[in-house]
């Protein structure tokens, strides 16, 4: 999920920075600010998926939040919203400087009974990416079913685009395998149309045999939002940036036609306790982009 802007996505501490950056502007030369502002678009921000803490953050999500913004993430994508109220997630949010860069929606919630008050809920989080993150038995998986689905987002994406929202879908490593000759995720990013994301999730395609890199190529200005999640055939316990994913070409193509907005670390591998598995992922994502 992402934030529709208004004053309270703004962080105390980016406010803070905001002001100390525009005290500066005299100082610097008209070309200078042109090349920042060049830099500065290019800074897509880091956020981590929920369901790597999922157990810490039912017990209590107060406090897991903190320590996740302590760790210098910028944002959060909810699995779950624990039975709490969105104004109380919000503020929490909030309270620690973070912003909500999505939800993994759950499909029965965009169902026409449901779909209103899942956008209203959203709403309060400043959320504007609804990415459904599982669609029905990939053993049942047939061309008919994955085009019933595009249809379906297609007419969902007319539903929430007057609320500032976009729907999505997350992959797993079955999207990739053929049906027929064509894979569930090419049926599906083929027949939606370009307002629906499609949220690559790295390690999970290039576990089904889907070359990240091919892909965000392949379907340009799509990748909304992106699950950074490594990928190795011989190191089952390695993290980002420990594997075989060609890491530098994935951030070229997503900083460039990409259109990416987030990335997002997701590490559910139990190699170490939750907490340290994403802090460990967030400081290898940082030494491959220093």
């Amino acid at each position: 999920m992402s934030q529709i802007p208004n004053s309270r996505s703004i962080s105390r501490r980016r406010f803070l920075k905001s002001t100390a950056a525009l005290a500066a502007v005299g100082a610097v030369a008209p070309q200078t600010l042109g090349a920042e502002k060049m830099k500065k678009e290019k800074n897509i921000p880091v956020g981590v998926q929920l369901w790597c803490v999922r157990d810490l953050a039912e017990k209590d999500f107060p406090k897991t939040i903190e320590a996740i913004a302590k760790m210098g993430y910028e944002g959060v994508e909810f699995a779950g919203f624990y039975e709490h109220k969105a104004q109380d997630l919000r503020k929490i949010l909030d309270d620690n400087g973070l912003l909500c860069c999505g939800s993994h929606t759950q499909n029965d919630t965009l169902m026409p009974d449901k779909i209103d008050a899942t956008i209203e809920f959203n709403k309060l989080l400043s959320n504007k990416y609804l990415i459904v993150p599982w669609l029905g038995d990939p053993e049942k998986s047939t061309k008919e079913f994955w085009l019933e689905q595009a249809e379906r987002f297609n007419k969902l994406t007319e539903k929430v685009k007057p609320h500032g929202m976009q729907v999505g879908y997350h992959n797993h490593s079955h999207e990739f395998k053929p049906i027929d000759g064509e894979t569930p995720w090419d049926i599906f990013a083929q027949n939606t149309n370009e307002d629906v994301i499609l949220q690559l999730d790295t390690g999970n395609a290039m576990g089904g045999g889907g070359d990240p890199v091919v892909y965000l190529k392949k379907y340009p200005g799509r990748t909304v939002t992106i699950h950074l999640k490594e990928f190795s055939a011989t190191n089952p316990k390695a993290l980002i940036g420990e594997g075989d994913l060609d890491w530098q070409k994935i951030f070229s193509i997503c900083e460039t036609t990409g259109g990416t907005k987030w990335y997002i670390i997701e590490e559910e591998k139990e190699v170490y306790p939750p907490l340290v598995a994403i802090e460990k992922s967030l400081q290898n994502y940082k030494k491959l982009r220093a």
